[in-house]
């Protein structure tokens, strides 16, 4: 009860427009709040449609203390359940992905239809009642390719996701697409500063030459502000707009999810060195126009996405520790696109590959300065770091109401 006392007295009492004290990036007990107020409350994106492509695909992933199979179902339906076999605890999907007829427990082989209910268990006895032991299920919904899942026992409402991002995304077709490519970096960091590194690009010129080649460093691209004053920005979604791509910016009203269609530097068309496209087959029929830049998603705590003519790129944010965070990367292309005929993987993954390790080093020698007991909170540039400002704020905003809101419950109870 005293932490939660604390980090509330804390971010009620911050300094708007400075970075966070330090425990909110090394304490494991900041950490494990910030498990139990976000990781196992909200609306967490895990992976595509595309990665389960018959019935009894699946894929594993480890959220704090909860591991989770996401299943394809019989009757198509992609259902998340958890990873917990309901006899003595063992987990029951013990590979990274796989696909398999049932899901059966490794230890006494408990067996689960694919929608977890539970279909043998050997030699319970004759009162044994199959149906209360069906493996739990966790809140799951699928939008244009992408899946979100909720540990909580009571899910938000998702319809307002759904609906904001879904005419964005759809033209992309991504649940029809495939991954050609993926790859996982563990940042000696916490979450928070892998999510606070994202969120400008001040840093950009100085550390990604290849990003740069393609990626504006505008603030007003990276941002949450002035991109509808900034006539390049908004030509592009008049253009886009005209070619029945919704484009122009859109942020929830409590800020933890946006989208925009943004432009690429001029003449670019792809994250390549040479800014030529990375992929000949285009990942939607959809988009019937060039030059269509990046539709950039943001859903807060776990991804940051682009989606560009030829392919697509999600990035999955999985904290592992209060200063550990893996970040899991997929390169989605036409399902019908031929390696080493339509795309080298190579040059399709070069420059993201190397943003990538370039941020972890970053993100490491941002955690690596906080340890030291000289640090302070210091303050953000309004110019460049207004993305990083609007993060700080949706998690203080997030952490604060569901805090206050806690101990208001625990009142009534009383009451």
């Amino acid at each position: 009860m005293e932490i939660r006392s604390q980090v509330l007295r804390q971010l009620k009492n911050r300094r708007e427009g400075f970075s966070l004290e330090q425990a909110f990036y090394t304490d494991p007990d900041y950490y494990k709040l910030d498990l139990e107020m976000i990781w196992y409350r909200d609306w967490l994106f895990v992976g595509h449609d595309c990665e389960l492509p018959k019935a009894g695909s699946y894929f594993t992933l480890q959220i704090g203390d909860y591991p989770v199979v996401i299943v394809r179902g019989r009757d198509g339906r992609i259902r998340a359940l958890h990873n917990t076999c309901r006899h003595r605890g063992s987990r029951v999907c013990t590979k990274e992905s796989g696909s398999a007829v049932r899901l059966v427990c490794p230890y006494h082989q408990w067996t689960y239809e694919l929608d977890g209910s539970l279909m043998a268990a050997r030699q319970m006895g004759q009162d044994f009642d199959k149906s209360q032991f069906g493996l739990k299920k966790v809140h799951c919904e699928s939008v244009a390719g992408y899946i979100f899942i909720c540990l909580a026992n009571e899910a938000p409402d998702f319809a307002p996701v759904r609906a904001a991002i879904e005419p964005y995304m759809a033209p992309h077709r991504l649940s029809e697409a495939k991954v050609a490519h993926q790859s996982t970096i563990i940042e000696k960091g916490n979450w928070k500063l892998v999510w606070e590194n994202n969120r400008e690009c001040y840093h950009c010129v100085g550390n990604h030459p290849e990003l740069c080649r393609t990626f504006p460093e505008a603030p007003t691209v990276s941002g949450v502000a002035g991109a509808i004053d900034d006539p390049v920005i908004t030509e592009h979604w008049r253009r886009c707009e005209a070619a029945n791509l919704p484009s122009e910016f859109r942020i929830s009203p409590d800020g933890q999810f946006r989208v925009a269609r943004m432009p690429l530097i001029e003449g670019a068309e792809s994250y390549t060195m040479s800014g030529r496209k990375a992929v000949v087959r285009q990942l939607s029929d959809g988009v019937t126009i060039d030059g269509i830049g990046t539709m950039l998603l943001f859903h807060y705590p776990t991804t940051w996405d682009h989606m560009l003519g030829d392919h697509a790129i999600s990035f999955r944010v999985t904290p592992l520790g209060p200063e550990e965070t893996a970040v899991t990367t997929k390169w989605l292309v036409h399902k019908d696109a031929v390696e080493g005929v339509d795309y080298d993987i190579e040059e399709l993954t070069h420059v993201w590959n190397m943003t990538n390790d370039q941020d972890r080093q970053i993100v490491e020698e941002n955690a690596f300065g906080i340890r030291s007991p000289a640090y302070e909170p210091g303050p953000y540039s309004a110019v460049h770091e207004g993305g990083v400002m609007q993060f700080v704020e949706w998690y203080s905003n997030f952490m604060v109401n569901r805090l206050q809101g806690d101990e208001q419950a625990k009142l009534s109870i009383v009451a």
